[in-house]
């Protein structure tokens, strides 16, 4: 696909505005006929594209992402677009986030993952890092993400959430709302199993901004189906949070609910899509927009892969085609894909098991097999090491001989590239010939578990 340089417009027949019963094909058809979705990025970008309303058939984070981030740089600036995705599992941290600090990286990345109460099969649990702030918030097949990019001179930051929270009352959640923090919780209480403390409100949705000189984005998540509700905490709790100190933004943890809990005695079933298409009528009316354009958002995800437009709007669905097919968001994937981006854009910090100026907290006990005399710190910038000190000697000096030859082999590594293998064959090469192997294994063991990807 050619790229889109500003004001081209490869299919000027197709997109400049029409008179009424004329087709941008030729012929006395309806205005607002099906284009392929190969023309989403010249529709998303056109100048009169001030109303779009986008569904995402695909649930690659790292696709839906990148068409977000699309759209905030090439819309038009007096646009307000909504997105509607669903993503398969992932852990998402934010823009400022450690992941070291926010996750178990070991669970991330072990090659099969099992999660779902229940359930037997297995899939690989992705970590993502987003270009937005924010916390650390857990991603599947029953989450919805919205996301609403507007002019900025119009943003507020519980105006959407209290968009959702419209269209939730409308299909009967009405115990929903948006709390100081700008986060959507549920007060429950509904459910006999849920015990002591129920009635207290339960988070539901999480947002995070992004704000450019003209443009402003806010994307959130909303629980409402999520089979994984449970185990949210396996993903997002770091084995080495006793440790590190960090810059950078920490997520505050709250307790959970899914939307779905609140019709467990329903007649109906629970339905994502209808949440779906009340976000789209309750963004409609916020930004008045055409009934033409909900009306063909709202359908399109049961046809074929297919937009539609009018003179001021674009609605229909989205998906891996355009991601892949456009220059543009194939690096947005591109660079939200590599390591790079994942763990060297982490804010400086440090891991250490012995209390020190910056960071005085009492540390866990080591484990019984190693030394009691055994010290591990690490400083990291970019997600690389610039200051270590790793002993096990209780003599200074003969410790501090250990620590210059490791660091020798550690200064400037990216702590992601360090496997256990690696780990151990340092330290017995270098904390010295009368160091037990057995005690280099062991600290090896115990740096791995807590740093290891």
């Amino acid at each position: 696909m050619r790229r889109l340089l500003r004001g081209q417009c490869l299919l000027t027949s197709a997109l400049a505005p029409r008179r009424s019963g004329s087709s941008p094909y030729g012929g006395a058809v309806r205005y607002n006929s099906a284009l392929s979705t190969d023309h989403f990025a010249q529709l998303a970008s056109r100048q009169s594209s001030r109303h779009q309303i986008y569904q995402s058939l695909s649930s690659d984070p790292y696709v839906n992402l990148s068409i977000e981030h699309f759209l905030l740089e090439h819309a038009p600036v007096d646009s307000s677009i909504l997105f509607l995705y669903v993503n398969r599992p992932c852990v998402v941290i934010g823009r400022n986030q450690n992941p070291w600090l926010e996750t178990n990286l070991e669970a991330l990345y072990n090659d099969r993952v099992e999660i779902g109460k229940g359930d037997n099969e297995s899939e690989d649990v992705l970590l993502v890092r987003r270009r937005s702030g924010g916390g650390a918030v857990f991603h599947d097949l029953g989450n919805l993400n919205y996301s609403v990019i507007s002019p900025r001179t119009t943003f507020t930051r519980n105006k959407h959430a209290e968009m959702v929270v419209q269209a939730l009352h409308n299909i009967g959640a009405t115990n929903t709302s948006v709390n100081d923090r700008h986060d959507i919780v549920m007060t429950s209480g509904t459910s006999e199993q849920e015990g002591p403390g129920a009635s207290l409100p339960r988070k539901i949705s999480g947002s995070a901004f992004k704000l450019t000189r003209h443009r402003a984005l806010h994307h959130g998540t909303c629980l409402l189906d999520s089979p994984n509700i449970n185990d949210l905490g396996f993903f997002l709790r770091s084995p080495a949070r006793d440790y590190i100190k960090a810059k950078g933004v920490e997520s505050v943890r709250s307790p959970v609910t899914n939307v779905s809990t609140a019709f467990e005695n329903a007649f109906a079933p629970f339905s994502i899509q209808a949440v779906i298409e009340g976000i789209m009528e309750q963004f409609a009316r916020l930004y008045q927009v055409s009934p033409d354009a909900v009306r063909r958002a709202q359908r399109a995800h049961a046809n074929e892969p297919e937009l539609y437009a009018g003179a001021d709007w674009v609605a229909g669905v989205v998906g891996a085609q355009e991601g892949y097919g456009e220059l543009e968001i194939r690096k947005g994937i591109d660079e939200l894909c590599s390591l790079e981006w994942k763990y060297t854009q982490t804010p400086q910090f440090t891991f250490s098991t012995f209390p020190f100026e910056e960071d005085p907290r009492q540390r866990p006990t080591l484990p019984e097999s190693l030394p009691p005399s055994s010290r591990v710190f690490l400083r990291f910038k970019h997600g690389a090491i610039v200051e270590s000190e790793i002993s096990v000697s209780s003599d200074s000096d003969v410790a501090s001989e250990q620590a210059r030859r490791v660091h020798e082999v550690l200064n400037g590594r990216k702590l992601h590239e360090i496997q256990l293998s690696q780990w151990d064959q340092l330290l017995t090469d270098r904390l010295g010939a009368d160091v037990e192997a057995t005690v280099a294994h062991e600290l090896a063991r115990f740096i791995g578990s807590k740093l290891c990807a």
